[in-house]
């Protein structure tokens, strides 16, 4: 309890350089936050497009069944095929119903004569996606094929970016965060020089004078990182009915309640360390 009121004691007497703590502790946890929803929702997103069908072969009307079996058993023997269905000409002509059941006339003009037979096919890889459109674009009985490379490459690409600035950001910031928070603590340190001299003769032990300050630091971290969670979890939830918008059915939002307080437990378990170890460098350094 003593090392408690000590440490709430020495908050109260310099509040500016605790305030500047916990704005240098916040803005890092608040980038640590922020990053973290986007690479989740990154992933999320990249995962999504992966489940669906990436490529998509057409048929030629003279197809044959025969030759259609063959050409599946031909790209599944390629050990690179995650799923493929085959869509019938009456399938594809319900689906199209579906797409068009607002408006009469379009569905009296098509009949499943009309529409191609076609494979959806997922890859194992994003990497396959190519050899099996190649495969596709030789075969005979093919017509058309169209894939999605572009799409979840280029979301990969970003997703991959994301992640490399993002941890580079938050290495600086938390770097910065501890040069800061120790030049805080060894200030105090500094100027209770005479009363840490007294407790020495006393017969107070180095840990027994150390502990408020690293109890100090561990403060300055979870209000830090308890503030910039809570920004950047109200920054999402207010956003959250615009981006579902956005994304149109993709099942990236709304975030999970307990997902958001798992990354609030992970980030205080990181504030404690930063604090602690910001307070312990500090001490070392002003204590001796």
């Amino acid at each position: 309890m003593s090392f408690t009121k000590t440490t709430w004691k020495n908050i109260r007497r310099s509040p500016y350089q605790a305030l500047a703590a916990i704005l240098i502790m916040t803005l890092t946890f608040l980038a640590i936050s922020f990053f973290t929803f986007l690479l989740v929702g990154s992933s999320k997103v990249i995962n999504y497009f992966e489940s669906k069908p990436q490529v998509t072969a057409f048929f030629r009307n003279d197809a044959s069944q025969s030759d259609i079996n063959k050409l599946e058993n031909q790209l599944r023997a390629t050990g690179k095929i995650a799923s493929i269905k085959f869509v019938s000409q009456n399938e594809a002509l319900k689906i199209y119903r579906q797409q068009n059941a607002n408006d009469p006339l379009l569905l009296d003009l098509v009949t499943a004569d009309v529409l191609p037979s076609s494979f959806e096919i997922s890859t194992v890889q994003i990497e396959d996606m190519g050899t099996i459109s190649n495969m596709l674009d030789k075969s005979p009985i093919v017509s058309d094929v169209i894939y999605q490379k572009d799409v979840v490459s280029t979301l990969t690409t970003w997703t991959s970016a994301i992640k490399k600035i993002g941890i580079v950001l938050v290495v600086l910031l938390s770097l910065v965060s501890i040069f800061i928070m120790a030049t805080i603590v060894g200030i105090k340190i500094s100027q209770k020089k005479e009363d840490i001299e007294i407790m020495k003769l006393i017969g107070a032990t180095n840990w027994y004078i150390r502990w408020p300050f690293l109890t100090e630091g561990i403060v300055y971290g979870i209000i830090g990182a308890v503030v910039g969670w809570a920004i950047a979890t109200a920054g999402l939830l207010y956003t959250t009915p615009f981006l579902e918008s956005f994304l149109k059915g993709i099942p990236v939002l709304p975030a999970s309640y307990s997902d958001l307080l798992i990354l609030l437990g992970l980030e205080i378990g990181f504030a404690v360390f930063l604090g602690a170890v910001s307070s312990f460098l500090a001490v070392l350094r002003y204590s001796n």
